[in-house]
Parts: C-alpha cells; sequence; structure tokens
C-alpha cells in the first residue's frame, strides 16, 4: 500500500506543501516584508517631528505621548473599521494602522534618546558657533542613535506581527495564508507562514541591530575600553639609593 501524503494525513511539516506552494508563499513573504517597511519608514517620518514638539516642554509633551499612546490602546479591528472609509480595502489602509501604532514605540525612543545627550556635549557645541539645527543633526541626533534604533528595533518587530492582522482585508502578507487555513485548519499552512514570521522578526532585529553597530562604532570602543582588564603590573622596582655617609 502506498504511504499517503502528508497533504492528505494533514501534518503539521510536510515537504510537499512547501514544493507545491513555493510561489504563494514567496508571494505572501514578499508582500509582508513590503508593508513592514512602508509602514516603518512612514512611522519613523512622522514619529521623528512629533518627538521634537514634544520636547519642547510639558505643554506639548503630554497631549503628543497622551495621543500616541491612546492610538496604541485601539483594537487593531476597531482601527480598521475606523479608517476603511478613508482607505477602502487596500494596502493603505493597512499601512495606516500600522504607522499609527508604531508611533507611540518610536516617538518615545526618539525623545528619550535627545533628552539623554549630554548636557556638556551641547554646550561644548554652542560654544564652537553651532546653532539649533547644526546642533542638533551634528550633535544630539548622533548621540541619541542607540535609543533611536532600538525603539526602530521593537517598532519593527512589533510591526512584523501586526502585519498578520491585514488578512482583515487581505492585505496581511502571511496572516492571508494563516487566515486562509483556518477553517480547514491545515497545519502545515498555519505552521509554515507562522515560522516564516518569525524568521522574518528575527532577521529584521539582526540587520538593524547590525545597522546599529555600523552607525555607532563610539560604543563598541567605548565598550572595549570598559572590558578592558585593568594592568595591576606596577614594573621593576626603583633602584636604591645610596646616602652617602
Amino acid at each position: 500500500m502506498a504511504e499517503q501524503s502528508c497533504l492528505v494525513t494533514n501534518d503539521w511539516i510536510c515537504g510537499e506543501y512547501l514544493r507545491s506552494r513555493g510561489q504563494e508563499l514567496a508571494d505572501a513573504t514578499v508582500q509582508h516584508i513590503g508593508i513592514t517597511v512602508v509602514s516603518v519608514l512612514i512611522g519613523l517620518a512622522v514619529a521623528f517631528p512629533l518627538a521634537l514638539l514634544a520636547r519642547r516642554g510639558p505643554r506639548f509633551a503630554a497631549p503628543v505621548l497622551g495621543l500616541t499612546t491612546v492610538l496604541y490602546t485601539v483594537p487593531s479591528l476597531a482601527m480598521f473599521s475606523l479608517l476603511l472609509p478613508l482607505f477602502g480595502l487596500s494596502a493603505a489602509l493597512v499601512v495606516t494602522g500600522l504607522v499609527l501604532y508604531s508611533l507611540t514605540i518610536l516617538v518615545r525612543n526618539i525623545l528619550a534618546g535627545l533628552d539623554a545627550v549630554p548636557q556638556e556635549a551641547k554646550e561644548a557645541a554652542r560654544g564652537m558657533g553651532y546653532g539649533p539645527g547644526r546642533l542638533l543633526w551634528e550633535v544630539e541626533l548622533p548621540l541619541a542613535l542607540p535609543a533611536v534604533m532600538a525603539g526602530l528595533r521593537i517598532a519593527t518587530v512589533s510591526t512584523v506581527a501586526l502585519t498578520t492582522v491585514g488578512s482583515l482585508v487581505g492585505k496581511g502578507g502571511l496572516g492571508n495564508l494563516i487566515e486562509d487555513a483556518l477553517p480547514s485548519f491545515f497545519k502545515a499552512q498555519v505552521l509554515t507562514a507562522a515560522v516564516l514570521c518569525v524568521v522574518l522578526a528575527v532577521v529584521a532585529d539582526l540587520l538593524l541591530l547590525g545597522l546599529q553597530r555600523l552607525l555607532t562604532p563610539w560604543t563598541r570602543i567605548s565598550g572595549a575600553v570598559e572590558a578592558a582588564p585593568a594592568k595591576t603590573d606596577a614594573g621593576p622596582p626603583a633602584p636604591a639609593t645610596v646616602k652617602a655617609g
């Protein structure tokens, strides 16, 4: 009796599914990556001016941080329903929702990074004739990069996961495969799409970590200096002095 296909037996791990649905998996992965990248980049572009506005004082910080926090608490189903009249059943609907969700993470991390810049560095730059714009771009932003990149990594991983919710409108990348497989509980498709989501999140985080290390070489230098063991050898003893009698 011939062995039954893993598609027929509905196994969790099925090589035949990967071979027969390879193009479908590739298309869903490309869509997932595209929506994630566009959402994060737009979110960063929106979050940066909001963070600059918030750092001008409590009068601006309270409404900016409050609004971004409230947006993050809105359930995705409700968020997409509110945006539906504006964007229809399109990728723009999903991207806009993901951008709004990313703001609370990005704004807070950009603001925290800028606030953590040492006052001595800013005073030294002003003493050298740096204006507000040059001070921001050449001194404050480079020193704030570790915090900014940390927020970007968190926002990216979060967006990879949230993109699957776009399957509600047929624009969810790998989430579309999961939704299609649930009615019949197609195990191989559910597991493969879920694993690919995790792989995308891990790869994106590692790429951003590498970019962070590339953009902030001084953090590696300072870390190496701190980790270097202290030299304990006092050297050869000093020659004895002979007192003339």
